[in-house]
Parts: structure tokens; C-alpha cells; sequence
């Protein structure tokens, strides 16, 4: 099961197992801080009592363990995952509060025979869990699970409709019956042998303070270079990801201004116009940096068949593949880079932030939920934002068009349950916008992508713009203080425009995202779908597939493919 996640850690490996045999942790190091042998996982305590395995990054780790030293804990290494072992020694589940960082972790106390497992606010690292009757086994990607020869592998059909509305399967569920996802900001504890149910640990500061505009500027403008000044905490070179965008490039200017000198690096297509190498060649030679660049063609889509191991589960985001190449890019030169993710949701950077909402016409807040809410405030909202996020919607209707009749009772009464879950109507209506896209698809598709994508790679990827006191800050406005809709991410335009190229500064928004051309060629559906195994297997209706083709339907089409060879992967080939 380790080996299985070699990718994640290839600079070693532990291993702990309890006295009575019946408790195994197990451990891949991807090493940043004490590169020497007293960094190895699982860590334990001085009287060898607790024991953790923990993926991620503790930013504030040198504070914490000051603190924890005061306080009488004697301490075996500098990494930071120590001070999560004290600190829960010390505090027990109170020290996630004090984190700051990215992380995953589970956490063996052999005294009181107690498993503790957490996750970090917002689900930037995974962990996935199997619950049987007398078996219980955690991973950081369900294929460690799956090396089990008993855990049972059956597809959870519910599931199986959810990631054709979703793009994803949304937490807590998997696309396999009893793996469950545990969901960010949650932890869970297993206590006389009994799986207690997850608990929230921590929620988004709602506020509505409002706050003169160049005192918001200048507090953002100081958290963020704080939070990339914590970010290259390391002991080895921190590259940057460089789209030639507002967030990449943003980061780049911090690092320059705090005279860190890292590598950049981008990716392009060919024969595209909008290729986002060009721009990051701009950024980076303004700033006198090295920037690494590949540019890919129509090849790069075989890499869909790949990455259908790499995720395991089934995802249908069209940048998993720049993503993975330009990690793979990387991962030759450094172990780990920064990235702008996050930046769209905090500084309401998306399309559909500026759509949804009501014309400038009318400014009030009657008016501004009467136009986006109508006379059934839940459903309108929910509904607007499903039509948004869908690339290809699938409300119940054309899920049983798609889905073989056989299954039609695993589909969901309400197939936008979880938008619905996370649904807010307390608040004004951009942050009931944002809050969905942190919750839902930040937490479940995009921080999902990158991870498993840099990973894969053996290369870790770190958020500044997810700086928990950063996002607590902003979000606690008043949503008049930070956005203005003539604006492309108020706060952050204001803290750049003076240090980033013209061009930079005027470019229109941009996705992450491959040239149409690439998904929109029936062809290559075709050749791909002719002998599809969900269909051969009666999963899906023949007659959905042709229908699509027909109409050219190619964001349907796309989902599909992404299921199809996720299917062949993992069932038809049983790759575990």
C-alpha cells in the first residue's frame, strides 16, 4: 500500500506497527525540512505513545514550537510535522485551530487506543477512508486502499450520476461503495473501536464589515506577501507556476520584491493564439526571472487514459492535462512550486461572479436578491449556479436519458443536493456565490486536479492565495468593500498595477484551459465511445451517446470519455 504512493514520496519510507499487531501506519516522504533521517514518518512522541503520519505543510510551525517548548515538549527534529504530534499532545483536537498550512494527517494514540484523522480548511491535501465492519484504512489516494485484497470494490451507482452533474464526485462520498472522502475542515475519530462521525473544525468568517479602501489595500497587499514570505519556508528551492495571468503573475512580483530568485514555469500549445506561454515570458523577463516553458500539442490528449489511474476517481476538468505537464515540467528542476489557486474565489475573479449578479442599474439589496433569487430564493440561486458550473448539464431529466434504466433509483432525488448543502441564504448574494465556489468546486475539483496532477509528478504544489487569515480577512467584508464589478479582482489589480507589464495588467480572462478544438472534435469521441464498456456493460443508454454525436454536444461528450476510461482503468482492468 505504501509503494502504491511512492509518487507522493520518493525520499523514503516508514513504517510503524502497534505491540498487539492489529495498527499499522504507514508513510511516503516527500522531504522539505530536516532532510536528515530524524525527519523520517511516522514521528512519535518522547514515551512512544503517539505516532503520526501527516502529508502537507505547517507554515507556522516555528511559532507553534516555540510555544510547545515553553510548555515542557522536548522535540527530536526541525520538520513541521512534529509540532502537530506535540501539539495535540498538548491541546488534543483544538490544535487544528492554531495550523496554518496544508495538510492531511492521521495520528495513532497507543494508550488510550484512539485514531485521530484531519484535514486542512480547505481541502488543499486529500484523505480518503474504507469503513468495513472490522477494518478501517486510510490513504491519500484511494488507490492505497484498494491494494487491500479485502476491501470489496463495488461501484456507488448515486455516485456514478453525481460526477456527470458535478464534473467530480462530491465529498464525503467516492466513486466506490464504503471509501468515503473526508470533507475539508473536518476531522474524525475512531474511539473503542467505534468511527465517530466527521466534525466541522472550522467555518468561513461571514462578516459584513465595511472598511476604508486603502486601509483594505494595505492590509491584503501585507498578508499576502506574508503568506508567500511562510510559503518558501523550505530547505530546498521553491519554484513558481506562471501563466502570464493576474495570480501567477502576482506571485511572481512578491518573490521578486522579497529578492527570492525562483524558477518559473509555464505551458503552451501549439498553434494557438491565446497560448499562455507568451505572457509568461513577459512577467518573468520584467522581473528578471528564468522561466521554463512547453509547449504541447494534440498528443497531450492521450494523457487522459493515463490520468485516469493518477486520479483515481473520475474528473472532468478540461485542464487536467496542462496541469499535469507543466507539473511534469516542474518536477525536473524542484520539488515544489507555488500556484495561484484560490485567487478567483477570494477576489471574485470568475465569469459567472459578474453574470449572476443584478445589473449596476440596481444597487440595492432588495433588488440584488429579487433579481438573483426570484419568488423561491433556494431553488433559482442553486439552479443559476448549476447552470454555471456545468459544462454540459445534467439535471435529472438527462441523467435518466444518459443513465440505463436498471439504475435510475440511484439518482438523486435533488441531483444539485450539494450545492444545495452548501448554500447560504443569510448572506448578501456575491459571497452566497463565493462561498459555493470555495466549498463546492474549489474544494472538490480544483484543489483535486492540482494535487493529484503535481503529485503524480513527486511535485508539491502550495497556495499562498489560501492563507486562512488572508481568506478570513476578505470574506469578513462587506462585499462592497472588496469587489468592484469594473473591476478584474479589485484588491489584487490595485496591489499590482504598478509593478506588472501593461499587457499583463490589460489581458482579458483566461482559464486554465486547452484550445477548443481539442474537445470539440467528434472523432475523437467517436473512436473512443464506438465500443464503450459502459454501454457494452448497460451503464448508459447507446442512445444518449449517438444523440450527443449528432448535436455535437461536446461538453457531454467530455464527461462521458472521462468515465469510459476511468471504467476501463479500474474495472474492466482492475488496475489495483
Amino acid at each position: 500500500m505504501c509503494d502504491t504512493l511512492t509518487h507522493r514520496g520518493p525520499d523514503g519510507c516508514g513504517l510503524y506497527l502497534n505491540p498487539e499487531k492489529d495498527v499499522a501506519l504507514g508513510h511516503r516522504r516527500l522531504s522539505f525540512l530536516d532532510l536528515t533521517e530524524a525527519g523520517t514518518q511516522p514521528l512519535c512522541n518522547e514515551d512512544k505513545t503517539l505516532w503520526l503520519t501527516m502529508n502537507g505543510e505547517i507554515y507556522n510551525y516555528k511559532e507553534l514550537r516555540d510555544v510547545l517548548r515553553g510548555k515542557g515538549h522536548a522535540f527530536s527534529s526541525e520538520t513541521d510535522s512534529e509540532v502537530v504530534l506535540h501539539g495535540y499532545e498538548e491541546w488534543g483536537a483544538d490544535v487544528l485551530n492554531r495550523l496554518n498550512g496544508m495538510f492531511a494527517f492521521g495520528l495513532w494514540d497507543e494508550k488510550r487506543k484512539n485514531l485521530f484523522l484531519a484535514r486542512d480548511r480547505f481541502g488543499i491535501k486529500p484523505l480518503y477512508y474504507y469503513k468495513g465492519t472490522d477494518t478501517f484504512v486510510f490513504a491519500s489516494e484511494i488507490k492505497a486502499i484498494l491494494k487491500d485484497p479485502t476491501i470489496p470494490r463495488h461501484i456507488d451507482m448515486s455516485s456514478f450520476a453525481d460526477f456527470f452533474t458535478y464534473r467530480y464526485v462530491p465529498s464525503p462520498k467516492t466513486i466506490w461503495q464504503n471509501i468515503y472522502k473526508l470533507p475539508p475542515a473536518h476531522y474524525l475519530t475512531i474511539e473503542d473501536e467505534k468511527v465517530n462521525g466527521a466534525v466541522c473544525y472550522w467555518h468561513l468568517n461571514t462578516g459584513n464589515t465595511h472598511e476604508e479602501t486603502d486601509v483594505l489595500l494595505d492590509k491584503a497587499n501585507y498578508l499576502m506577501f506574508e503568506s508567500v514570505k511562510k510559503h518558501i519556508q523550505s530547505d530546498v528551492p521553491v519554484g513558481s507556476f506562471l501563466s502570464g495571468g493576474y495570480d501567477s503573475s502576482a506571485l511572481v512580483y512578491y518573490l521578486h520584491s522579497m529578492g527570492y530568485p525562483a524558477a518559473t514555469f509555464s505551458i503552451g500549445f501549439e498553434n494557438w493564439d491565446k497560448s499562455e506561454h507568451r505572457y509568461a515570458q513577459i512577467v518573468a523577463e520584467a522581473f528578471k526571472f528564468h522561466n521554463k516553458a512547453v509547449v504541447i500539442g494534440r498528443e497531450s490528449l492521450k494523457n487522459l487514459e493515463r490520468l485516469s489511474y493518477v486520479y483515481d476517481e473520475p474528473i472532468a476538468d478540461i485542464s487536467t492535462i496542462p496541469t499535469f505537464e507543466v507539473s511534469r515540467l516542474a518536477a525536473a528542476d524542484v520539488k515544489t512550486v507555488l500556484s495561484g489557486e484560490g485567487a478567483d474565489e477570494l477576489f471574485c475573479g470568475y465569469t459567472w461572479h459578474k453574470e449572476m449578479l443584478p445589473s449596476k442599474q440596481n444597487k440595492s439589496a432588495t433588488g440584488w436578491f429579487a433579481q438573483l433569487l426570484g419568488d423561491k430564493p433556494l431553488p433559482v440561486s442553486v439552479k443559476k449556479y448549476s447552470e454555471a458550473m456545468a459544462m454540459g448539464l445534467f439535471d435529472k431529466k438527462q441523467l435518466k436519458q444518459l443513465i440505463s434504466k436498471d439504475f435510475h433509483t440511484s439518482i438523486n432525488e435533488n441531483p444539485f443536493w450539494f450545492y444545495l448543502s452548501h448554500y447560504r441564504s443569510e448572506l448578501s448574494p456575491l459571497k452566497q456565490i463565493q462561498y459555493l465556489d470555495i466549498k463546492t468546486f474549489m474544494g472538490e475539483l480544483v484543489l483535486t486536479k492540482v494535487d493529484r496532477a503535481s503529485m503524480a509528478n513527486s511535485l508539491e504544489v502550495r497556495v499562498p492565495f489560501l492563507e486562512h487569515k488572508l481568506v478570513d480577512y476578505l470574506f469578513g467584508l462587506a462585499e462592497g468593500t472588496y469587489y468592484r464589478p469594473e473591476y478584474k479582482k479589485f484588491v489584487l489589480h490595485e496591489n499590482i498595477k504598478n509593478h506588472l507589464p501593461p499587457l499583463i495588467m490589460q489581458r482579458a480572462k483566461q482559464g486554465f484551459v486547452v484550445p477548443d478544438s481539442y474537445y470539440q472534435d467528434m472523432a475523437f469521441y467517436k473512436s473512443h465511445l464506438d465500443s464503450s464498456h459502459l454501454i457494452k456493460d448497460g451503464l448508459i443508454n447507446n442512445e444518449a451517446i449517438a444523440s450527443y454525436l449528432n448535436t455535437r454536444d461536446h461538453w457531454r461528450l467530455w464527461k462521458v470519455l472521462v468515465m469510459e476510461l476511468w471504467y476501463r482503468k479500474w474495472v474492466t482492468e482492475k488496475s489495483y
